[in-house]
């Protein structure tokens, strides 16, 4: 597609789209992460997102990017690989415009917003306008043209790599992982990039995850020599525009951002903006997973600047599954109980990462394709149970219990409901505190039997088990 054509596609929208009200804050919602699904498998799967219970479905990275080892469509190919590829090579745009050679075209994308709202499921992209691929040659002219020439797309310092991510001025300037720092503050760019953003927005977008946002400069951070102010927030969120154009629909977006937790960082600064991630908190939810049982930090205390119904909430992420694998080696079973954990607990955004189809813990990259559907443990009967309870127990404030040593943990809601977790691997006899009014209870996963008196819950639980009851049913 032409720039002109673009323009001019997002002037008529602009014009003519329906006033939408501000979302009003809802703590009923998951995300899935539909990780390195083509747009056309994530279409065809869209019937069983809605019916597993997810809100958002997020996508991996959909625009112009890097064409990578032949354009082999490999997840994370070996030498002598038989098919090669990576999957990073999507984050490394070489241009703003929709579509890339591993996710699928402008019109895919289209398909796939038509068939979320079908079936009632908004859609997340994952977007990166803080750098280009390595290789900067393989940016496309248009790009550079509209930038006023290539030496104008990157700070004065995004060829220098990062060599202390503590100090913020090489953080927000400098060259990540040998990938060149776009300058997020020139207004040529940012009018470029907020097209691609409002042409997603046209087809059906309706969020945003903001790939390497602390890598992105706030107000109080230094400037890079190129730039007269840190406004690239302000602009993508719809506190002002650029050029006459402004974000379609900002109220009515949901945006966060991929702020991973360290030191010097500004996180409410960044929270005037939008969501962030809880890194450390997935962290600390693993530790607990493998040590099969939680300690009371865990219950109170969630390692983060912001209020918890501000944080996107995982027990992994795409990173840590894929980068170092700090997270890969974790079973299925551990997974599904840190999602039970999460999703029942009254705050936060849950996030479900797809992990490759086919994957074990001795082969992470499964069946090895871009593409593909992920495993089925998105759908998993514990997973769709969890995402329905929390969407029913929505404004029920949370209380937590334990078993003594902390490894079976209960998140009641109210006294309507409550999610009650088995963490060891042994099969267990609990007796444990609870809100649910005395009664016999069925679990609507596996029909075991609960009985409550007097405050107190009682059944036998498989290992590494959930369950999920309704005060009412």
């Amino acid at each position: 597609m032409k720039l002109t054509q673009l323009i001019l596609g997002t002037a008529i929208c602009a014009l003519t789209a329906p006033a939408v009200a501000a979302q009003a804050p809802s703590e009923d919602e998951t995300i899935l992460h539909a990780w390195s699904w083509s747009l056309d498998t994530i279409a065809a799967n869209m019937k069983d997102i809605a019916e597993a219970g997810y809100t958002y479905v997020q996508t991996s990275p959909v625009q112009t990017c890097y064409v990578g080892e032949g354009g082999g469509m490999a997840l994370f190919s070996e030498e002598g690989d038989s098919v090669r590829g990576k999957w990073y090579y999507y984050y490394q745009p070489t241009d703003w415009q929709i579509g890339n050679y591993m996710l699928g075209s402008r019109e895919d994308f289209r398909n796939m917003c038509d068939s979320a709202r079908f079936y009632g499921v908004k859609v997340i992209v994952d977007v990166l306008p803080n750098h280009t691929a390595i290789d900067h040659t393989a940016v496309l002219p248009g790009l550079d043209n509209a930038v006023g020439g290539h030496e104008n797309l990157y700070h004065a310092n995004g060829f220098t790599p990062i060599t202390n991510y503590n100090d913020r001025m090489q953080c927000t300037t400098g060259e990540m992982g040998g990938l060149p720092d776009v300058n997020t503050e020139n207004p040529d760019f940012q009018y470029y990039y907020l097209q691609y953003v409002n042409d997603l927005i046209n087809l059906g977008a309706r969020g945003f995850r903001y790939d390497t946002a602390k890598h992105i400069g706030v107000h109080s951070d230094p400037l890079d020599p190129k730039a007269t102010r840190n406004n690239f927030w302000d602009v993508a969120t719809g506190r002002e525009g650029v050029k006459g154009l402004t974000v379609l629909m900002p109220d009515s977006l949901y945006i966060y951002g991929e702020v991973l937790q360290d030191k010097n960082v500004p996180e409410k600064e960044y929270g005037e903006y939008m969501d962030m991630t809880a890194s450390a908190y997935g962290h600390s939810l693993r530790d607990a997973l493998r040590a099969h049982k939680v300690n009371e930090s865990l219950l109170t205390d969630w390692n983060h600047s912001l209020t918890p119904d501000r944080l996107v909430t995982w027990v992994e992420s795409h990173d840590t599954y894929c980068n170092a694998h700090e997270s890969a080696d974790m079973t299925d079973e551990q997974m599904r109980m840190g999602w039970v954990f999460l999703t029942a607990r009254q705050h936060g955004r849950p996030l479900f990462y797809s992990r490759p189809a086919g994957s074990t813990r001795q082969n992470y990259w499964g069946n090895n394709r871009i593409g593909a559907r992920g495993n089925d443990e998105f759908k998993h009967p514990e997973v769709v149970a969890a995402n329905k309870f929390r969407k029913a127990m929505d404004g029920q404030a949370e209380k937590i219990f334990t078993s003594k040593d902390g490894a079976v943990v209960e998140i009641c809601r109210g006294n309507e409901g409550a999610a009650l977790i088995n963490l060891s691997e042994q099969k267990q006899k609990v007796k444990i505190a609870t809100s649910l009014p005395d009664g016999e209870y069925t679990d609507s996963v596996y029909g075991t039997a609960f009985k409550v008196k007097n405050g107190e819950m009682q059944a036998t639980v498989d290992p590494m088990t959930s369950y999920i009851i309704y005060a009412t049913r």
